[in-house]
């Protein structure tokens, strides 16, 4: 009956998202009409907001009105209407037709956690580009259809504000949405997104997933959390595989008894032929790893871009030679590009959701800088992202820097090189993150070695210089670490001409190694997951951190929380 079920509705699901598809294409042909009329149904729908009033707009004002009556703005900006929204007034940033989902939770890289709002339209035009992606990664690796899926999502319903509001991942809520027919394809229950701790669920979703055999796509945000996976899923073998042999799961007192009921279901029936197998996968290859676990797994659904392109070697070592569909730029602030094919994480602009505007990134620090709509951009050039969306965000400046690839029509194709605030700028040399990535990609491969974790931070002196932050296992030795931090270095001096003058001139110092003790990086990704806003697969790891105690306090902390754990 599930097969008949299976065929019959993803006939007619497929369908409807390959009309979606097409629509979207034709939006991207004619995309600087379609920003117009983008801009005139944001403004009508969110019309009557206070933001709106304060500025004079409505859904009668022009694209030129618009843009020069309303200021960039970012979260400081706006968060005094946020605090409005969470109190239950939802007429600060939100029109009467457009009534909230969500409350959104980003732990950003600094500061207090954000509360994005998001509304029952934006959640609409999130979904229809999630759609669009995946007929297309559907369609390009036809075996999927008989695959399922393995997606990693997280709680919509964390806690609530004061107001009643939900607050949480909107992952977790466009689960909670899905058609009865895409139930069928996930590996995982919806009950697993309520585990609050971060090494119970970790556990629990590897328990369920590695007990079937017919994974073909997994889905997630960033490929560390791949490799955190891959690694977790040797580690904890042997609990693992007796779970599956006995129908159990080993979490102890982790999970809440109501959660852990929800969970019998898919895990209380003994499969000992699947952990026989899976026992003599891991004795026959020396460890158990995702490539062996799901022989059928096809397609990884992964950010490509900016700092996560530094963690695809060691997830291809995982994971063997599969396909992996960059899901495209996006953040709980909006979806901003998807990407039509493998192995590149250029995408075309999503003109159909969002009104877009971009700053050149030479213009960013001017006090009134420069702005141009999206059929403006110019290939090869770099511009930061403005976004006005349906949930209320005018001219939101995300902080992400963007390449222009090329053009679909009049709409700009983009690929995510590094947010802003991943600056590096001691004395002039304004390191990036991309470069950073890009270094240390070149090293390692001239070394034959590969990077789980790593962090790159400026240590103040007499002369400043930068520290490359690695674990002891990751380097066989301290002569390896210091020809993976000259090599860095070196690299770096190639990549960024205002960092070869200023280590030429002696005003910043040679890049060095610092190591951590074994396990400091997973324990620190704990202690984050564990605050407010923090989630196992929307963790970001910072390849370069600009703060100048960085590096200090993070051996510090790593070997308090390792003795803690």
């Amino acid at each position: 009956m599930r097969q008949v079920l299976e065929a019959v509705g993803g006939s007619f699901v497929r369908t409807k998202a390959r009309r979606l598809s097409r629509r979207f294409l034709q939006l991207a042909r004619n995309g600087r009409q379609s920003q117009f009329e983008v801009l005139r149904r944001l403004l009508r729908l969110n019309s009557g907001s206070r933001f709106q009033a304060a500025y004079g707009l409505s859904g009668r004002t022009s694209v030129e009105a618009f843009r020069r009556q309303t200021p960039i703005t970012n979260y400081d900006a706006i968060a005094s209407y946020v605090d409005a929204l969470k109190s239950g007034d939802a007429s600060a940033l939100c029109g009467s037709r457009n009534p909230l989902r969500m409350f959104a939770l980003s732990s950003g890289t600094t500061g207090d956690t954000k509360y994005i709002p998001i509304t029952r339209r934006f959640i609409e035009d999130y979904r229809r580009g999630w759609t669009v992606w995946g007929i297309n990664v559907f369609d390009d690796h036809p075996g999927l259809n008989r695959l399922r899926i393995l997606q990693l999502a997280s709680d919509h319903d964390r806690f609530r504000t004061a107001g009643g509001v939900p607050c949480g991942n909107i992952s977790g809520l466009v689960q909670t949405m899905q058609s009865r027919f895409l139930r069928f394809k996930y590996t995982l229950p919806a009950a697993l997104l309520q585990i609050t701790d971060p090494a119970a669920k970790s556990y629990a979703l590897l328990r369920i997933a590695i007990a079937d055999p017919q994974v073909g796509l997994i889905v997630t945000a960033n490929p560390s959390t791949l490799v955190h996976l891959a690694r977790e899923m040797d580690q904890f073998q042997e609990s693992l595989l007796r779970d599956i042999h006995d129908g159990t799961l080993s979490v102890g007192d982790a999970v809440h008894p109501v959660i852990r009921q929800k969970l019998s279901h898919h895990v209380r029936r003994p499969d000992p032929v699947r952990a026989q197998q899976l026992s003599r996968t891991a004795a026959r290859c020396g460890r158990l790893l995702p490539r062996d676990v799901w022989p059928s797994l096809s397609v990884l659904g992964v950010w490509t871009g900016g700092s996560a392109r530094a963690y695809l070697p060691a997830v291809y070592e995982a994971y063997g030679n599969v396909a992996i569909r960059d899901h495209g730029l996006s953040a709980s602030e909006g979806r901003m590009t998807i990407p039509f094919a493998d192995s590149s994480s250029s995408g075309v602009l999503d003109v159909g959701a969002h009104f877009f505007e971009f700053i050149p990134e030479t213009e960013i620090d001017e006090p009134q800088p420069q702005t141009l709509l999206a059929h403006e951009l110019e290939v090869g050039e770099n511009y930061y992202i403005l976004l006005t969306t349906a949930s209320g965000l005018y001219r939101y400046d995300i902080r992400d820097v963007v390449c222009c690839t090329g053009y679909v029509g009049t709409t700009p194709t983009l690929e995510f090189l590094h947010k802003g605030a991943h600056i590096a700028n001691v004395t002039g040399e304004k390191v990036t993150e991309s470069q950073v990535v890009a270094a240390v990609r070149a090293a390692t491969y001239r070394l034959s070695l590969s990077l789980s974790y790593y962090t790159v931070a400026p240590v103040w002196g007499e002369p400043p210089l930068y520290r490359i932050l690695l674990e002891s296992r990751e380097v066989p030795g301290l002569g390896d670490a210091a020809r993976l931090a000259s090599l860095v270095d070196i690299e770096l001096q190639q990549l960024n001409c205002e960092y070869a003058d200023k280590r030429r001139t002696g005003r910043l110092g040679r890049l060095t190694a610092t190591m951590l003790p074994n396990g400091a990086w997973m324990a620190m990704i704990r202690r984050r997951q564990s605050q407010p806003g923090g989630s196992l697969e929307q963790y970001k790891h910072p390849c370069l951190k600009p703060d100048l105690d960085y590096a200090q306090e993070l051996v510090r902390a790593s070997r308090a929380a390792l003795k803690v754990a």
